[in-house]
């Protein structure tokens, strides 16, 4: 029960990465592929601020004497995920807008019937 308990962000993470890698290997419906890319990207955000996370850790912020460097949370993760956030956003319109481009040209989101059918 002490190892669920010290590391159910971690599980909690790769769960999301799992499931996201089942639904893109598995599903033929574009959006549902889109979706599972989403959950990749929202588990590897989550395991990059895992892996910054310091229980009882205080803000990287040196305004009060006496805080001990040591217990501060490192600011790298978190500011590498809020770029992932903006990237992730930006390429999840770009596939939704391809995905609409592609319906509107073959009349169809299953990925099987786009790859027999020919321009």
């Amino acid at each position: 029960m002490n190892f669920l308990s010290n590391n159910i962000y971690y599980i909690g993470c790769f769960g999301l990465i799992f499931i996201g890698l089942y639904i893109v290997l598995t599903k033929k419906n574009l959006i549902k592929v889109i979706i599972g890319i989403n959950f990749i990207d929202t588990g590897v955000n989550l395991f990059l601020i895992t892996i910054g996370y310091i229980r009882g850790g205080t803000a990287p912020i040196f305004s009060r004497p006496g805080l001990n460097p040591e217990r501060m949370v490192d600011p790298i993760p978190q500011a590498l995920v809020l770029t992932t956030i903006v990237i992730g956003v930006s390429v999840l319109a770009l596939a939704l807008s391809l995905a609409i481009r592609l319906y509107h040209h073959y009349g169809t989101l299953n990925l099987r019937k786009i790859r027999e059918l020919k321009w």
